[in-house]
C-alpha cells in the first residue's frame, strides 16, 4: 500500500510543479511539503480536501486506502499512553508528544493529551488546548470532552462561573454510543462497547453516590450521608473479583483511588452494623 507522502509526490511529479508551488496554493512553507513526501509528517486533516481538489483526485485516491491505517496507527499511540496514564502521566504525555510530531494536529490524540496534563499547575495550556479543539474539531465527542475538560480546568483554578459558562454548552443527553452499540450490535463489538460503557457507568455511579453524600453532609443529613457513602463503598468492593480485558483494567485496581475519599468520609458518621 503506497504512503500518503508518497502519493503527494507522485501526483506533484505527474502535474510537473514545485514543493514551493503546492505549498503556496495550500498557504504552507514548502519544508512542509517537503516532510509530507519523505513520510517524516503528515498534513493536517483540513488539508486535505484542499491537496486533493488542487490534484484533481477523490480523497480517497489521494489516501490510497491509506486513512484507515492512519486511524489504526493513531490509536495504537492512544492505548499506549493510555496504559501508563495513571502511573506514569509524564511518559503518557511524552508518548502522545512525540505522536504528534507524525501526526500533527490529529484530535484524537490532542484530546487525549488533555487527560494528561495536570491541572490546576497547568490549567492556562489546558484551557488553550480544548478552546482550539472545541473551536477545530469535526468530532462531537472530542468537542464536548473538550468542553468537560475545560471545565474541570477552570473549577481547579476557582473559576466558577468560567465553569458553568462550560458546562451549559454540554448537550444534555440520557444515552451513549457506547450504550446504543452494547444494546444493538453482536459480536466483539457488542462486547467491546459493554466493556468501555461499564468502565465509565461503574465511575459515574460510585461518583455519584459521593456527591449525594457530600450534599446530604452539608445540609446536616448524616444518615442519609452515610447511606450514600456506603452505597458508593459496596459498589465499589462489588468489583473485587474484576479481571482486565484487552479493553479495559481491572475495574478494582482502576478506581481503587476513590476507596480512600469514601471511607475518610464514612469515618466522621457513627459506625452501623455492615450489611451481610
Amino acid at each position: 500500500m503506497i504512503k500518503l507522502g508518497q502519493k503527494i509526490k507522485e501526483l506533484r511529479k505527474a502535474k510537473n510543479i514545485s514543493q514551493e508551488t503546492l505549498a503556496n496554493f495550500l498557504g504552507v512553507s514548502f519544508q512542509s511539503v517537503s516532510k509530507w513526501e519523505t513520510d517524516t509528517t503528515l498534513p493536517d486533516v483540513a488539508l486535505i480536501p484542499a491537496i486533493a481538489s488542487f490534484f484533481g483526485v477523490s480523497t480517497d485516491e489521494l489516501f490510497d486506502f491509506n486513512l484507515y491505517d492512519i486511524e489504526q496507527k493513531v490509536m495504537e499511540i492512544c492505548h499506549k499512553s493510555w496504559k501508563c496514564r495513571d502511573k506514569e502521566p509524564e511518559k503518557a504525555e511524552a508518548i502522545l508528544r512525540e505522536g504528534l510530531k507524525k501526526y500533527p494536529g490529529n484530535d484524537i490524540i490532542l484530546n487525549n493529551l488533555l487527560c494528561v496534563i495536570p491541572y490546576p499547575k497547568r490549567a492556562n495550556e489546558v484551557i488553550d488546548l480544548c478552546k482550539a479543539l472545541i473551536d477545530g474539531t469535526k468530532y462531537d465527542d472530542v468537542k464536548y470532552d473538550a468542553c468537560r475538560i475545560m471545565a474541570l480546568a477552570y473549577h481547579s483554578i476557582g473559576e466558577y462561573s468560567l465553569c458553568k459558562e462550560v458546562i451549559d454548552r454540554i448537550p444534555e443527553i440520557y444515552f451513549t454510543k457506547l450504550e446504543v452499540a452494547a444494546d444493538l450490535l453482536e459480536g466483539e463489538e457488542q462486547f467491546e462497547a459493554a466493556v468501555r460503557q461499564r468502565s465509565l457507568s461503574f465511575e459515574s455511579v460510585i461518583s455519584m453516590c459521593m456527591k449525594m453524600g457530600k450534599y446530604y453532609a452539608e445540609q446536616g443529613d448524616t444518615e442519609k450521608a452515610r447511606i450514600q457513602y456506603t452505597m458508593a463503598k459496596n459498589i465499589y468492593l462489588s468489583a473485587k473479583d474484576d479481571f482486565p480485558t484487552k479493553y479495559s483494567k481491572n475495574l478494582f485496581e482502576a478506581f481503587a483511588d476513590m476507596l480512600p475519599e469514601i471511607e475518610n468520609a464514612l469515618a466522621a458518621f457513627p459506625s452501623v452494623p455492615s450489611p451481610s
